[in-house]
């Protein structure tokens, strides 16, 4: 295969022009896998009739891969687009392949960054374009005679761990609008230039969404919208939580050696919490009429959490200790009913709302509130 590589400081890679029947027998379609009993990336319970549904339900999921997961509609247009544009070419952008394997280049004379690439032994990953790829699979079977006269641009990443392949889908996708937050707070230990606060947080997230004893096991939603389990917090507002606290303690924390040790010790610190929390509570906790283990409440308990073990944070019968500082919730269970529950803690939004609540704990346990006024609004 014909094909410039491409020099850019350390890096090397390469870019040609794919024919579309080769290139769908060489790329591995993958996804974004969660193991929380996530539906197929179709959803459960595909129709026969429905293609492309059908084709999606069959791509294989892991939790190594960093991909989103395929949208149905997405590649349904796509492929409607593809049967028909006439002028316009259906796919004018660079589809971005990666293999492990390095790839063998041999330069054709007079040229040094022109010459032959060999394919790998196994298939592409893909760091961008899945979707255009997916629906040209469809334009493949429908329309195979206009098929093979696309070309797609490809540019080829080789050689690397798939680490790397992580950290270039993080740098294409990171925007607001291409790559929802949950996800980036997954990858965030992937990607080299990621703040080391933000590993911690997200490190100490995976403790609580992962570990048996963790109290928010299988209660993050890590989906949105896509859960259809009950759960009790969004990921990225339990990260928001933990991130404030570890920039409270980030001095300290960094000048530890080992800041993943830190991040079980924090995740140890909000379990034991959590735990002495729901015998503090006692039947408020988890119960649908109460709005104790909603997110509002939840955010608020994390920044009691922050406070408690700035001045007592030895685990010796810490869950006991605790339990016995926070039993005054108990007493104050009723005003977190979920009839009225808005009325009782009046606010503008959902900060501010947090805010009032955190404030009402706090004082309810005689707990000295480390966060500064201006602070305690922030995001």
């Amino acid at each position: 295969m014909l094909a410039t590589q491409i020099r850019q400081k350390d890096s090397v890679f390469y870019f040609c022009a794919y024919p579309a029947e080769d290139l769908l027998d060489k790329v591995r379609f993958i996804s974004r896998f969660y193991a929380e009993g996530a539906p197929s990336l179709a959803g459960e319970g595909a129709e026969e009739n429905d293609e492309v549904a059908q084709f999606i339900s069959k791509i294989e999921s892991t939790d190594q891969a960093f991909q989103r997961q395929l949208g149905r509609a997405k590649v349904t247009a796509i492929r409607n687009f593809y049967e028909t544009a006439v002028s316009q070419p259906p796919i004018p952008g660079t589809v971005l392949l990666f293999s492990e394997e390095r790839l063998k280049f041999d330069a054709v004379k007079p040229f040094t960054n022109v010459g032959n690439l060999a394919e790998p032994k196994g298939k592409y990953l893909i760091i961008d374009g899945q979707h255009r790829l997916a629906a040209l699979h469809f334009f493949m079977h429908q329309r195979p005679d206009d098929a093979k006269t696309i070309h797609v641009p490809c540019v080829i990443f080789d050689g690397k761990s798939e680490d790397f392949a992580t950290e270039m889908f993080v740098i294409i996708n990171s925007t607001p609008t291409r790559i929802n937050k949950s996800h980036l707070i997954d990858l965030y230990e992937k990607v080299s230039w990621a703040a080391p606060d933000k590993k911690f947080a997200a490190r100490v997230v995976d403790h609580l969404y992962r570990e048996n004893d963790s109290p928010l096991r299988y209660k993050i939603n890590r989906l949105g919208g896509r859960s259809k389990q009950e759960k009790w917090i969004l990921q990225a507002e339990l990260f928001n939580e933990i991130h404030r606290w570890a920039m409270l303690d980030w001095k300290q924390i960094k000048k530890s050696s080992s800041w993943q040790r830190q991040a079980e010790r924090y995740y140890e610190m909000v379990r034991d919490f959590l735990r002495a929390a729901e015998k503090a509570w006692g039947d408020a906790w988890g119960h649908a009429n109460f709005m104790v283990t909603r997110p509002v409440t939840i955010k608020a308990m994390l920044r009691v959490v922050a406070d408690l073990a700035a001045v007592d944070p030895d685990p010796e019968d810490r869950v006991k200790r605790w339990a016995r500082k926070l039993a005054p919730w108990g007493e104050i269970a009723k005003a977190f009913r979920q009839e009225g529950f808005y009325e009782r803690f009046p606010a503008k939004g959902q900060i501010e709302r947090v805010s009032r609540i955190y404030k009402e704990l706090a004082r309810a346990a005689n707990i000295e509130r480390r966060a500064k006024e201006k602070g305690e609004d922030e995001e």
